[in-house]
């Protein structure tokens, strides 16, 4: 019985394409949630930097909501919370985590930063 010649570069051609198409909504899901990821920890890096803010603030009489403010990025603005906290030692800002789709928040993420109130010399 003689083997047949069969000719695979004929019926694999195309093949890698076929499989890349079929990884890229894959590759999207997972660099979308690698990007989610990153919001995520500027917003907590952020929201740490924005209740350092607002403590100096508070300790030297100033307002400590509007230097929040001022460290955060407009995108972040929208969901802050500043709060101080019973005796005036401390303040502890909200802020909440963007989301890459539609624009809303998935969620709140907090710092607490404090400081001994500053006497005027």
């Amino acid at each position: 019985m003689p083997f047949a010649r069969t000719s695979i570069g004929g019926r694999e051609r195309g093949q890698a394409t076929v499989e890349l198409v079929a990884l890229l909504p894959l590759v999207a899901v997972l660099a979308g949630v690698m990007w989610q990821s990153v919001l995520a920890g500027q917003a907590v890096w952020l929201a740490g930097s924005a209740a350092r803010a607002a403590a100096r603030a508070g300790a030297i009489g100033a307002d400590p909501r509007a230097a929040a403010r001022r460290v955060l990025p407009a995108r972040l603005e929208r969901g802050l919370v500043v709060t101080r906290e019973r005796g005036g030692a401390g303040v502890r800002v909200a802020i909440a985590v963007p989301s890459i789709l539609g624009g809303g928040a998935l969620g709140v993420v907090s710092a607490r930063a404090a400081l001994q109130d500053q006497e005027a010399s």
